[in-house]
Order: C-alpha cells, then structure tokens, then sequence
C-alpha cells in the first residue's frame, strides 16, 4: 500500500466541487438575458446535475462578477440577505414581480424563468410601481 489516496474518492472534472463545474456554472449564469432567472435547479439541471445546493454554493463564494441576481430560489425570492439590491436590479431589467407593499415581493416564475415567454417590456411588473 502505497498511502495515495483512491482515485474513485478524486472529484472528476464535472463534479459538483470542482473547479469545471465552478465555471461551467458561472458560464450558465452569465449568459441568463437580463429581465429572466433561472432557479438554482434550473442552472443544475442544465449542467446535467441534480446539485441544486452546489450552484448555491459556486454562486456564494463565486458569483459576484455574474448577475447572481437572475438565480432565485425555487420559490422565485432572490438570495437571502439580497433582497434589497436584487430588487434594484429587477426594476432595472424589467424583471416581472410579484407581490410588494406589506408582502415580500418574488420574481413571477411564469413570466420570467428562461425558457417562458418573453415578458412585456411595457407592462408595470410591481405593485409598488403603481
């Protein structure tokens, strides 16, 4: 025995953890249009993952330099403690929203999620735009 460690316990290149899924989740990130989101699921899914968590993960450490904004949670409320700064971007972007006022507001998922229809430009997206 030799002391190495296995190389089935090494993470492949594609592997939640590695630096290639790193990058091939910030490449998915990236490339969301502006007013659209994808869920954290969608972007593992499109990776061919099921490590929803993972892209939470690659998007807190390193996600500042891509729209972090445009991944929600599956429930359509933007990161926890972003909310306020997302909001601003939603606004900016035309993002379709849901709720506002004395009720926290969430991306409207039918509207906005990639692969929907695209979202009128022209229509108010917030209750608190009116």
């Amino acid at each position: 025995m030799t002391g190495d460690a296995p190389t089935d316990d090494l993470p492949t290149e594609d592997a939640p953890g590695s630096d290639s899924f790193v990058e091939r989740v910030l490449e998915v990130v990236d490339a969301i249009p502006a007013g659209r989101v994808m869920t954290y699921g969608d972007v593992a899914a499109t990776l061919g993952s099921r490590a929803a968590r993972m892209v939470g993960q690659v998007m807190a450490y390193y996600g500042s330099d891509v729209p972090w904004w445009r991944v929600v949670r599956a429930s359509g409320h933007p990161a926890v403690n972003h909310e306020h700064i997302a909001l601003q971007h939603y606004r900016a972007e035309g993002t379709p929203l849901l709720g506002g006022g004395s009720a926290p507001y969430r991306v409207d998922l039918r509207a906005a999620r990639v692969g929907a229809p695209e979202p009128r430009r022209d229509a108010r997206n917030h209750s608190s735009d009116r």
